[in-house]
C-alpha cells in the first residue's frame, strides 16, 4: 500500500517508475476512498470498466479518449471523468502519453449531484 502522507509526486518521476514495471500503471498514493495512480499504456490501451468513479488529468501527450461510444480529443492538462462501469479507453496516443488517475468513492460509483 502506498503512503498516504505524500506531499508531492512529479509526473516525470511517476512515468520513470512505471517504465520499469510489467504493467502500465502504479498506485502512488492512497488515503480513505481515494487512490491515485499514474497510467501510461504502451501501444494500446486495454483497460476494462472499473467499479469506482475515476478522473483522469492528462500529464503528457495527446490523442483521443473514448467513453461510452463518444470520442473526444485530449491534451496535457485536460480533465476526463468516467463513471463506474463505463467503457472507456485512450486511442491514437503516442509514446509520450501519461495521465494521473484518481479513483474515488464507493464501489458502484457516487450518485450524481442534483
Amino acid at each position: 500500500m502506498p503512503p498516504d502522507d505524500t506531499t508531492r509526486i512529479a509526473a516525470l518521476d511517476a512515468a520513470a517508475r512505471i517504465a520499469a514495471l510489467p504493467l502500465p500503471y502504479d498506485e502512488l498514493f492512497a488515503r480513505g476512498d481515494l487512490s491515485v495512480e499514474f497510467y501510461a499504456p504502451r501501444g494500446v490501451d486495454l483497460q476494462e470498466p472499473h467499479d469506482r468513479d475515476e478522473i483522469y488529468i492528462v500529464a503528457t501527450g495527446s490523442g483521443t479518449f473514448l467513453r461510452s461510444g463518444e470520442r473526444v480529443p485530449f491534451a496535457p492538462g485536460d480533465f476526463l471523468f468516467v463513471a463506474a462501469g463505463e467503457e472507456h479507453r485512450f486511442e491514437d496516443f503516442g509514446d509520450d502519453f501519461g495521465t494521473w488517475v484518481f479513483f474515488f468513492g464507493p464501489v458502484g460509483g457516487c450518485r450524481p449531484a442534483v
